[in-house]
């Protein structure tokens, strides 16, 4: 007992090792999959941030653009124009795109007009204006000077041929960017420029701090995830104490785009798949505990129920084997029930040549007595057709009444009516049954056994008989019709009709009289089963003029198909 509890601790330590190991992976995964989706939303929304600030830069730039090639702003580079007028163009430019200041410099970097009344200092030395003498477009940002005001710089060259006459230098407010656009984006956005100082950014507190500085802006500590980068900080309450940082360069305007995605709900998420998973874990655990101490509780059950399902299926067995004989009896016995019904026209169909062989047998006799041979052999030859007539007769009714073991074949189902017919030509005599057989002009070959399938239509022939025993028009239909695929074999009858369709071919349902000795109901349910085993399909059911139908739908053979 004492080892099989020490047994059952140690399972149970490693079932809680597996949990928390199991569980702990999940979470990372699910951690993982959660920055890597935190990371696709972030790069979006900082790719759209960074569009909408170049974006509204280039706007600028494009009025830096236009104003050098505007006529007084070259008449005055060229000392040609009123540096008044100039100014008031300018101005009005600035009022229109909202810049800080544009202005016109000279070559020497004197300012000859402005839209701003201010002394403006020279512009030599400056980088855009450097770049801009050189012929190019020029960039730059810095503060305003005597300001705290950030400013972004465009300049572009007045050129005549490849010589710069001066340049229109135009000023953006970057704090007016920001506020008509991102400051209240969920995320932190910032900007920062080749000295790693953020001049722009959707926080103000970020707003012109180092990232290299001592007492600076940047992370307390680094962390790798699945090649994501978290960041540790301690940076206010709307910076987030755990972020995935992310950049994206902006060669364009020289700066670098970043931000920062607080990452709580992808650690929410992760807590949440590892507890599930944990829970999950817990609770199989039970259930497998559970269920191995009812096993032991129930392996003796177990056998019981083993011995139990063997010999039952021994008993099954058996009782299979005797059900396949006794089908095979019931259908040997619904042939011989069917010759039965045919046995009053078997002498009947046999009495009528013998009478006849014997007249023409006489008749033959008296002609050669008198010489006259071509009579007599005419006599005799219609005693050897008769002979043969009796023959064929004998024929089908041995073939139908044994016991038919071989194997589905190809069978001419064309000749297996007119065998049937020949056989039921007595009882059609004797109940006054019109017969309409429309013989097909060629053979029909489908699967089946030949005497089974006679047995089939006897049955049907049989029971059309039976139902029309007290109407007034008794007429049997029997028609093939093949198509590509399969044969469909019809019996049609003028009684009246089918009372329950649905029931026809279960064992034992009849509408025939109580007592009468054709009257067990199992006829339907032999042909049923027989046509069933060669996979085809009979069916019955009420025919719009009156009197009952039924199809038996057969497969075509390859040979047949292909004629």
């Amino acid at each position: 007992m004492i080892g099989f509890s020490t047994y059952r601790a140690a399972a149970l330590g490693l079932f809680l090792l597996v949990v928390i190991g199991l569980a702990g992976g999940a979470g990372w995964l699910a951690y993982s999959a959660a920055l890597s989706q935190l990371a696709a939303r972030g790069q979006a929304d900082l790719s759209l941030a960074s569009d909408r600030l170049v974006g509204q830069l280039q706007r600028f730039r494009q009025v830096a653009v236009l104003m050098a090639d505007h006529p007084q702003m070259v008449n005055l580079a060229k000392g040609q124009g009123a540096a008044t007028q100039a100014s008031d163009v300018l101005l009005t430019a600035a009022d229109k795109t909202g810049a800080v200041e544009i202005l016109l410099a000279s070559t020497n970097g004197m300012v000859l007009a402005s839209s701003t009344p201010q002394t403006i200092t020279p512009l030599k030395g400056h980088p855009h204006y450097e770049r801009a003498m050189r012929g190019a477009l020029g960039t730059a940002h810095a503060r305003i000077s005597g300001t705290n005001r950030r400013a972004f710089y465009f300049a572009a060259p007045i050129l005549e041929g490849e010589k710069a006459l001066g340049a229109v230098v135009v000023a953006v407010d970057m704090e007016a960017i920001e506020e008509s656009d991102w400051r209240g984006d969920p995320h932190a956005v910032f900007f920062t420029d080749a000295d790693n100082v953020i001049f722009v950014a959707n926080r103000s507190e970020l707003v012109l701090r180092s990232r290299t500085q001592t007492g600076g802006f940047g992370p307390d500590s680094v962390r790798m995830f699945n090649g994501h980068k978290v960041w540790s900080l301690n940076s206010g309450p709307y910076i987030p104490q755990q972020a995935l940082h992310l950049v994206q360069p902006l060669p364009i305007i020289g700066m670098t785009g970043e931000t920062l995605l607080d990452t709580a709900p992808a650690q929410r998420l992760a807590w949440l798949q590892a507890a599930t998973v944990a829970a999950l874990l817990l609770a199989f655990g039970a259930i497998l505990f559970w269920v191995t101490e009812r096993r032991r509780a129930l392996a003796t059950q177990l056998q019981i129920e083993a011995k139990a399902k063997s010999e039952l299926e021994t008993r099954v067995n058996e009782r299979t084997q005797e059900l396949r004989q006794a089908q095979a009896e019931l259908v040997q016995a619904g042939k011989l029930s069917a010759l039965g019904q045919m046995s009053a026209g078997i002498s009947h169909e046999l009495n009528q040549p013998l009478m006849a062989i014997r007249s023409f047998a006489e008749n033959a006799e008296t002609f050669l007595e008198r010489g006259k041979i071509d009579v007599a052999g005419k006599n005799l030859a219609r005693i050897s057709e008769l002979a043969r007539r009796m023959g064929r007769i004998i024929s089908n009714f041995r073939a139908f009444a044994k016991q038919e073991s071989e194997p589905m074949s190809d069978v001419d189902i064309v000749a297996v009516v007119e065998a049937v017919l020949e056989m039921s030509e007595a009882r059609f005599l004797a109940d006054k049954v019109t017969l309409t057989w429309q013989t097909p002009t060629a053979p029909v070959f489908v699967r089946g056994g030949e005497v089974r399938l006679q047995q089939v239509l006897v049955n049907l022939i049989s029971n059309a008989i039976d139902a029309m025993e007290g109407s007034s028009e008794r007429c049997i239909e029997i028609a093939i019709k093949a198509d590509r695929d399969k044969a469909h074999l019809r019996v049609r009858d003028t009684g009246p009709g089918i009372e329950s369709p649905e029931k026809i071919f279960d064992p034992y349902y009849t509408t025939k009289a109580v007592g009468k000795a054709d009257g067990l109901g199992l006829g339907l349910s032999i042909s049923y089963g027989l046509v069933q085993s060669f996979g085809g399909d009979i069916r019955g059911r009420n025919h719009p003029e009156g009197g009952a139908v039924f199809t038996v739908e057969l497969a075509r053979t390859v040979m047949e198909k292909a004629a």
